[in-house]
Parts: structure tokens; sequence; C-alpha cells
């Protein structure tokens, strides 16, 4: 009733704190995002899902925290499950090993395939064409784009393939990294959920849309003089963030506007001037 894939970006340094770890998830299920995906770092990723076993998740991450791997975890996770042949699950571990288990009683289509660093699996599926299409769509995006990116193509790819074949609900993503989250604080880089929705993935690829504007890091920064201040100046005015203290009005709208994880001393995102720019055009 659900197609997935869970996936490991070793990051450009190849560290642990570098490191992400995320779920793609669709099904004509209601918030599916609230049964099928587990992220924890450096730990690795889980789904569970037709007839979910949701004890998957925190015994698949106590087994992961004991050393030992994704196919040894979910070897074990099965073994200890008496309905086992109607279970489906994906995991990737700390260091981008990966396994799937599809049980015998999967409601067909159902299957899965593995490789370096991902897993997909999916069940009551249009045909295999589903998991081809998200695999082809993953791989495509080189180990350079994001982790979202990439999950969230093979998952629209799937989607497009037939997905369930049941119909659309819902869909969901969620990624975590050590220090991955808003402040440094959490684990949890992202988590975006559309839970009853007549196309969900696509709505899910709006939500990511705003999440980015929203929680990215700038990529550059534009120092506040010259042309520059003077259309931030501008942009503040006319919304009514008049300080005259330029960077404090900033930081006043940047606040207002949730855009405070792209704000840079002194100096202001093309991003965040493009926004508030158009704002004012409202």
């Amino acid at each position: 009733m659900t197609f997935s894939i869970v996936a490991w970006d070793p990051g450009s340094t190849g560290a642990p704190d570098g490191a992400q770890w995320g779920v793609a998830v669709a099904s004509k299920f209601l918030s599916v995002g609230a049964v099928v995906p587990g992220v924890r770092a450096p730990l690795g990723a889980i789904a569970t899902q037709s007839f979910a076993n949701l004890r998957y998740i925190p015994d698949g991450f106590a087994s992961l925290s004991e050393g030992h791997s994704a196919e040894d975890t979910l070897a074990r996770l099965v073994a200890a499950d008496e309905g086992r042949d109607q279970r489906q699950a994906g995991i990737v571990d700390g260091l981008g090993g990966s396994a799937t288990f599809t049980g015998a009683e999967c409601m067909p289509w159902a299957g899965g395939v593995t490789g370096p660093g991902y897993a997909i699996q999916g069940n009551i599926l249009a045909g295999p064409q589903v998991v081809d299409a998200m695999l082809e769509a993953f791989l495509a995006g080189g180990p350079d784009a994001p982790l979202a990116d990439r999950l969230y193509a093979a998952l629209l790819a799937g989607d497009r393939a037939g997905g369930d074949s049941r119909g659309r609900q819902s869909a969901a993503l969620l990624i975590g990294g050590i220090g991955a989250g808003y402040g440094g604080g959490s684990d949890v880089a992202l988590d975006l959920r559309v839970d009853d929705h007549h196309d969900p993935v696509l709505e899910l690829g709006r939500l990511m849309g705003i999440h980015a504007l929203l929680f990215g890091k700038p990529e550059t920064t534009m120092p506040l003089e010259g042309d520059v201040a003077l259309r931030l100046r501008r942009a503040l005015d006319a919304l009514g963030y008049d300080d005259p203290d330029l960077d404090r009005a900033l930081e006043r709208a940047a606040g207002v506007e949730n855009l405070e994880e792209r704000l840079v001393p002194g100096a202001v995102d093309p991003v965040v001037l493009e926004y508030l720019e158009g704002r004012t055009r409202e």
C-alpha cells in the first residue's frame, strides 16, 4: 500500500557530521509520514510498511546502535516478527549499507531493490515500473545533488509511473543529519508531510520549495552598501520595517517573515532581497 526510498548521502567530506539520511514515501493511506519513516543520525534511516510493524523503527535503531549493519538489522527484525510474511521494510545504516525485505504475502505488485546507499520498495503498486522509475530518477541526480532533491525526484517518478495502484492520498519526506536542524539545535534537517491530498507528491514538492526559501542557507551574500543597501532600504520601508538601522530593520523583517536562517551580519542573502522586493509588489 506504499512506495518508499531510504537513502544515505555521505556529504562532501565523507565525515559522519556531514552526512545525511532520509526517507521519502507516498501511499493511499492517511498520514503515511506518521507511520512509515524513521531517521536517526548518525545511525541511519528505516521505512516500515505493508501492515507496518512500528516496532521495526525503535528496534531497528537499537540494533544499528549496537553496530549491526542494515542487512543484519533487517534480518533480525524479520526473524523476530511472526507477521513477517505481510511486512515490507527498507534500511540504510550509518555507512550507507542497505537492505530491503518484502514478505511472501505482501499484496502484488510488491518488491524492492538496493544499491550503495539506498533501498527502494513498494507494495500494491501499479507494477515493477514504479520501482524502476524511482531507481532511475534517484541515480540520475548524481552524488553532488542534495539528498532532498534526489529523494523527491525518486518519489515523483514512482508516482508518475503509477505508484500505489489504489490511488493517491499522502506523502512525506524526512531527512536527518548531525546538527542539521533549525538553528543547529536538532538532527532533523527536514520533516514535511502531506496527510490527505488529491496529488500529495506534487503538494510535497510545493512545501519543499517553501522550506528551501525559509530555511536554506545563503549560497552567496551581498554587502549592505551602495545599490544593494538602497534596494533593501526601499523594500523594508515599503513593508513597514522603517528602523533607521538597516541591519536591525532587516533582522526584524526576517523574524516576521521567518527568514532568520538566511541572515548574515553586514550583508544580505540575494534570496532574501528578492523575496522582500517581491512582497512589495503583492
